[in-house]
Formats: structure tokens, sequence, C-alpha cells
């Protein structure tokens, strides 16, 4: 039932020449709200392809980049208001979001910071049960292509994050922040706290390479593996099975 479903309002507002900001006011679980803006801003994306440069959702907005020799100003905004409008109509219960399993060896020689929740008092067995536990869900994706902070962690594993940050974290890297856990898509500089290693691309950058912008534009979630809204579960592997399905060590 579309009633028993999040119905946030909404407002439109120009930030730039080019740019119109979708920020939406909410009362109901994180979870759903974040689900809800990825529908929308799929949404957005099919029906504004060809006036729409990037649509950058984040937890309570979605920024949208268009054309503007393609689309004014002002139409922009009337066509925005009716797609949200239709699809907050259309409800998440049309547009479920598949379940994302993603396999991980936590072990110290993958996850260099284990020892930090360690000296917290949580072992190594504690703490795969309780980062494998939840369901996540990609609240935002920044920092580096295809990185899909996901909320929260159990209450037992929020974790500052380093002072300093590392120079380079691996690709496929798990880790911690506070209450968000992620997976670095590639290798990159980084201060979050490292638990173990998950060997599936999360995104592939030699698809984007092969593509024009238009085409890796309609073709984001080929490339990306997590979205806005995508729900995500983490699954303890072995380290013959780690290495099986393309792990590095």
């Amino acid at each position: 039932m579309v009633d028993d479903m999040i119905q946030p309002s909404f407002k439109i507002e120009p930030i730039a020449e080019c740019s119109l900001l979708v920020t939406f006011s909410v009362n109901s679980k994180t979870t759903e709200t974040e689900q809800r803006v990825g529908h929308i801003s799929d949404a957005i994306r099919f029906h504004f392809s060809d006036v729409i440069m990037n649509v950058t959702p984040a937890y309570y907005s979605i920024l949208v980049d268009y054309l503007p020799y393609r689309i004014s100003e002002s139409e922009f905004i009337l066509k925005l208001t009716e797609v949200i409008k239709g699809a907050e109509q259309i409800g998440l219960s049309n547009t479920p979001y598949e379940l994302i399993t993603l396999p991980v060896y936590y072990a110290h020689e993958t996850g260099i910071d284990i020892e930090r929740f360690e000296k917290n008092g949580i072992s190594l067995d504690e703490l795969i049960k309780l980062h494998t536990q939840p369901e996540y869900t990609v609240s935002a994706i920044g920092f580096a292509p295809g990185f899909g902070f996901l909320s929260d962690v159990p209450i037992e594993l929020s974790m500052p994050r380093h002072n300093t940050p590392r120079v380079s974290v691996a690709k496929g890297s798990v880790a911690i922040a506070n209450t968000k856990t992620a997976v670095y898509p590639s290798d990159s500089p980084g201060g979050w706290n490292i638990i173990g290693n998950c060997p599936i691309p999360l995104f592939e950058l030699d698809k984007l390479n092969h593509l024009n912008s238009e085409d890796s534009f309609k073709n984001i979630d080929s490339i990306s593996k997590l979205k806005i809204g995508s729900r995500v579960k983490f699954k303890a592997v072995s380290r013959d099975d780690f290495l099986s399905l393309g792990g590095l060590l």
C-alpha cells in the first residue's frame, strides 16, 4: 500500500546555471529514505537521459546537472516535479532492490586494523559475526567512483577513522569508520579501519573506458555494482575461497 510507505515532501532549487537540487523532507526510517532517493534517481535518469549530464543522489537530496541549451530551467523544474511525484506514487514495492551478497575474507593478513577491535575486547570471530549480521543499505556514493557508504554497523563495531589516512588502501578492502562500513572499489588513499577484503569488483573502470560519455551514463548500473538504496549483506569466506574468487594477498 502506498499509504504505508514513506511519502516525502520535496523542493527543487536552482543552485547553479545548469544545476538543480532536489531536497527531501522525511519522517521515516533511514533505509526507506535511501531506497526512495535511489528509486527517484533512477526515474530521473530514465525520463531525462537526453537533457541531463549527471544525477548525484545523497542521503536526502539529488543533484541534477542538465543541458540548458536543450531545456529551459522553468520547463525542467515543471517536468522534474511531475516525474518525482509519479515515482512516489508508483512506490518502492514495484521497484525492489535485489540483495547483493559480498564475500569477504576476514583475517589479519587482509584486515590490517583488526587489532584495533581486539584491543576493545572484540575477537575476530565476534567481529565477523557482528559485521555479517545486518542487512545494510547504500546511503551515498562518493569519495571515489563506486564507493558506497553503508549504514550502519552494530554499535560494538563503531570505530573512529585514523587521524592520518594511509597513502594507499588495497582494492576490495572492507572497512569501518565510525558507524559506516564500505568496500574500497579501487586502490586509493584512505583512513578507514580495514577488517577484510572482498574479491568481487564493485566498479569496473575497464567498461567505462570502452563507452562514450552518453553510453556510460545510461549504463552506469553495469559499471558500478552499488547504487543508492542497494541492499547489501557480507558473507565470510575462507582463504581458499577468497583466492579462487580472484582475491589477492
